[in-house]
């Protein structure tokens, strides 16, 4: 191999060297910004194949999809001057990388430390001027909106991010003060039931007393209809009986007896003492009772 060889595939290579340093692609989901000797030349890139020079321009890549800032929970004072501890998130995607990267130095952490400090001041003055119930739900929706818009701006105009939305995900008691608190919750709690008991057993008390006042009211209207149809029933009897009688006597003597005879020896262990001659037997002796 002669030195005309090795020339040529020392400049090959070099050449391949030169391109691939020298060139780069941007990607839909990626910001990039360009640097010459550290100052920045460049910062708004549609997605594809681009050239820089080699060694003098240096190239930064972010992420241009949402991000999220999960902050540490904070300790905070609302209006009733009670302590909560509060855990937030933020969802925020670069939309000028060029003041991204001045902001932050080019250190994604340095946007997420300047974003968690202006949450947690914009929760800490939101919360101290409300109550419990107004930031555990009562103005919550209300609360983290007007915190969205108002960090979007500041944002937008410090770090050139964009606030997509801040939540707060828990609100907590402090230890020192949530036992003491859940005891107070817990009476309240026994009390409204022991309110809902007392209630509960004056209705039943009610209505156990009307019911007993329809039951007396009830059995004495069925007694005196059993004793109303007891005495027509009665009064029909006799007057079938009296009806029988008057029509043919004797027969009405014979049947009686029959049944007389009938109900006194029922059992084998019944036993009757009466005089032979007695009237009773007087349909034994004679069919005609003579």
């Amino acid at each position: 191999m002669n030195n005309r060889t090795l020339a040529i595939i020392a400049g090959v290579l070099l050449g391949i060297l030169l391109i691939s340093s020298s060139a780069f692609v941007v990607k839909e989901t990626e910001k990039a910004v360009l640097l010459r000797f550290g100052e920045l030349v460049r910062s708004y890139y549609e997605p594809g194949l681009y050239f820089k020079f080699p060694f003098a321009e240096k190239l930064r890549k972010f992420d241009a999809r949402i991000q999220t800032v999960d902050s540490s929970p904070v300790r905070m004072l609302n209006s009733e001057n009670k302590f909560m501890m509060v855990d937030s998130y933020a969802k925020y995607r670069i939309s000028d990388v060029s003041k991204f990267y001045i902001a932050t130095r080019g250190d994604e952490r340095n946007a997420v430390r300047l974003l968690s400090e202006q949450i947690n001041d914009r929760l800490r003055n939101q919360f101290g001027v409300r109550d419990l119930h107004e930031v555990v739900s009562g103005e919550r929706d209300e609360l983290m909106s007007e915190i969205t818009k108002n960090l979007n701006l500041v944002a937008q105009k410090n770090l050139g991010v964009e606030v997509i939305d801040v939540r707060v995900k828990r609100i907590d008691l402090p230890p020192e003060v949530s036992e003491s608190v859940f005891q107070r919750m817990r009476a309240g709690r026994e009390l409204e039931a022991r309110d809902h008991r007392a209630k509960g057993e004056e209705a039943s008390e009610r209505i156990r007393a009307n019911a007993d006042r329809q039951e007396v009211v009830i059995v004495s209207e069925a007694y005196r209809q059993s004793e109303e149809l007891r005495g027509g029933g009665d009064a029909e009897a006799a007057a079938i009986y009296a009806a029988a009688y008057n029509k043919n006597p004797e027969f009405y003597r014979f049947t009686r007896s029959l049944q007389a005879y009938k109900e006194s020896f029922k059992s084998k262990s019944d036993m009757l003492l009466v005089e032979p001659d007695s009237e009773f037997f007087r349909y034994l002796k004679n069919p005609k009772g003579e």
